[in-house]
């Protein structure tokens, strides 16, 4: 049966995954910028939606759904890593202020990563649904639970703090 007709119940959850797992892995490897993890937060994604499928509302929502459950495994695992991260600056200070041997793009995405992080919660959602994931608006609106108008609007202030973050 075709999720997008009548019948007013989310779509068998195997046609779900049929339907959503290359677009969802091609946002995740975007998102993570690594085959590996990408791996890891596809399988607890699909996981975590198979647990709460039976509380699913309508068919008509699964993507954005799916979507916000995939962002938010990826918001999830860049805070550990950078977390990780800061307790291994703590514990070896001389590693935190040498930066001789790193990379000037990967210090560029890391500090994009960081201003990423630091932006408000619904701004950081909105923001890298639509950039990352390519969501239209009122997708976006359906799985933070705003308008289409807010929805916007934390994607347009989250690209401003993230340009004033980059000295442009």
């Amino acid at each position: 049966m075709e999720s997008g007709g009548s019948f007013p119940f989310p779509p068998p959850f195997d046609e779900a995954v049929r339907r959503h797992e290359r677009e969802l892995m091609r946002y995740l490897m975007r998102a993570t910028r690594d085959r590996e993890d990408a791996l890891d937060v596809f399988q607890e994604m699909w996981l975590r939606a198979y647990r709460a499928w039976p509380t699913l509302a309508s068919a008509e929502g699964v993507r954005p759904w799916l979507y916000r459950i995939a962002t938010n495994l990826c918001l999830n695992r860049s805070r550990d890593r950078m977390r990780r991260a800061r307790v291994i600056a703590e514990d070896a200070p001389e590693f935190a202020t040498d930066n001789s041997g790193v990379n000037g793009s990967n210090e560029g995405v890391i500090h994009l990563r960081a201003a990423i992080a630091a932006l408000p919660r619904k701004q950081r959602e909105a923001f890298v649904m639509r950039k990352f994931g390519g969501l239209e608006y009122e997708e976006i609106a359906e799985a933070l639970a705003c308008s289409p108008e807010s929805a916007r609007a934390g994607v347009y202030q989250a690209l401003k703090k993230l340009r004033a973050a980059a000295g442009g």
